[in-house]
């Protein structure tokens, strides 16, 4: 193993560790110590790579971020019907619900993100600002190709995007809610809102168009990498 691949190795195992074990215990509870411990290094191992607790697990969140976005892209390059709106977000709902560690960055979760605010604030500002311009981006390429209605405003179809997708994650916690209690069930009322507010309803994109979105997506890996650089 050479000196520049041991350092990756190695900072992989703390961010898996972390990540482990904010599963497990959550932010408050977790420590560099626990972290060293569970990835078998010296706590000034930890601070190597990472210089606080709060950069630690932002990078623990970024690493997810980066899973998600990639798998979304894939699916669009796989199966053309995942570029819609109500598709995209279906599959981001059902893989969301099955792992903990993602949904704090998409759900705003206040004890994770409100403590890493410092840390994440240009970070984390400068990744949804690229993905809000990826989204229009996107929204823009498939009504150009006759897969959304338009009878709103770019901004306003956005908008009421936000609203459906932020409203079905946030009263996921609320038990009092009616309505499907597994993620499948969610995950298809969720499709069939965004579909019915947004698409048109015999909209099918081809394997270009969902090539294209994909690859708008995919420059945000780019901008992900380069500040995890």
């Amino acid at each position: 193993m050479t000196e520049t691949a041991h350092p990756v190795t190695r900072a992989d195992r703390l961010l898996d560790a972390a990540g482990d074990l904010l599963v497990r215990w959550g932010y408050q509870r977790v420590t560099i110590e626990d972290v060293a411990k569970q990835a078998g290094v010296g706590k000034g191992t930890v601070y190597l790579h990472f210089r606080t607790k709060e950069a630690l697990f932002l990078a623990v969140l970024m690493r997810s971020h980066r899973g998600v976005v990639g798998r979304m892209a894939d699916r669009m390059e796989v199966d053309p019907a995942e570029a819609l709106p109500a598709r995209t977000v279906g599959s981001l709902y059902r893989e969301l619900a099955r792992d903990p560690v993602t949904r704090p960055l998409y759900l705003g979760d206040p004890e994770i993100l409100g403590r890493l605010a410092h840390e994440a604030a240009a970070a984390l500002g400068g990744i949804v600002e690229r993905r809000t311009e990826i989204g229009r981006a996107w929204f823009g390429l498939l009504r150009e190709a006759g897969l959304l209605r338009t009878d709103l405003a770019i901004d306003e179809q956005m908008r009421v995007f936000s609203a459906v997708t932020t409203g079905f994650f946030f009263i996921d916690g609320m038990s009092t809610v009616p309505g499907p209690t597994d993620p499948d069930g969610r995950a298809d009322l969720l499709e069939h809102a965004l579909r019915t507010a947004l698409e048109e309803p015999t909209g099918r994109p081809t394997a270009e168009v969902a090539a294209a979105s994909a690859a708008l997506y995919r420059s945000l890996l780019t901008y992900i990498d380069a500040l995890s650089a």
